[in-house]
């Protein structure tokens, strides 16, 4: 796909940064923001998007993420696991998009449960529990594998284990959509100021 601009990358990677600020939060202390949860499960449900804006709904939506891409963009981010994640998640889409029959089957069952969940939120347990479970059947058995680290003692819980890989669903989601607005790493490098620049005219729309 020929690239998009640089603003619809920018919006694909604050989706991806605001599922992993809550994989964070999730890992070191067990919460997550429902809200923000929300606003990128969601995204995971649209299959069809004609827009990118149409992934996320509202720019407010992903203000967090787009809060966290500020800081990591400034290199202002005091969490060292955070990029690490990032970086797993985008060598995870790589295998994925690679996949063919793996993409078709979890579309499939997307479809699914979009058809059975109707009407609710999809950070009610039954969705998330869901999503949690398509994350096991289509994405655990690839390589590699995005490796979590926090507090044992959150992670030990079958709760909370569950609402991170929902999350990660969220995350791939968005490292797929950036990869096919013709997101590149190289856009660290050469595009950090346009990135920067973009970030702060969403965040006045937010």
């Amino acid at each position: 796909m020929s690239q998009a601009p640089v603003q619809d990358r920018v919006l694909a990677l604050a989706g991806l940064a605001q599922a992993l600020v809550q994989v964070r939060r999730l890992a070191e202390n067990g919460q997550a923001d429902v809200r923000a949860m929300d606003g990128v499960l969601a995204s995971v449900f649209q299959l069809d998007p004609e827009s990118t804006d149409d992934v996320y709904g509202t720019v407010s939506t992903i203000r967090p993420g787009l809060l966290r891409l500020r800081e990591q963009l400034r290199k202002e981010s005091r969490d060292p696991q955070f990029p690490k994640l990032v970086m797993g998640v985008l060598a995870l889409e790589r295998s994925y998009s690679r996949d063919s029959d793996v993409q078709r089957r979890l579309r499939d069952d997307i479809g699914q449960l979009a058809a059975h969940s109707a009407g609710q939120e999809p950070t009610q347990p039954a969705v998330l529990n869901a999503l949690a479970d398509l994350y096991v059947k289509h994405i655990s058995p690839l390589s590699p594998k995005v490796m979590v680290q926090g507090n044992p003692h959150y992670l030990n819980q079958t709760g909370v284990v569950g609402e991170i890989r929902a999350l990660l669903l969220a995350a791939l989601r968005s490292a797929v959509l950036w990869r096919q607005l013709g997101g590149s790493s190289l856009d660290f490098l050469l595009q950090r100021k346009r990135m920067t620049d973009s970030v702060e005219q969403l965040l006045q729309r937010s």
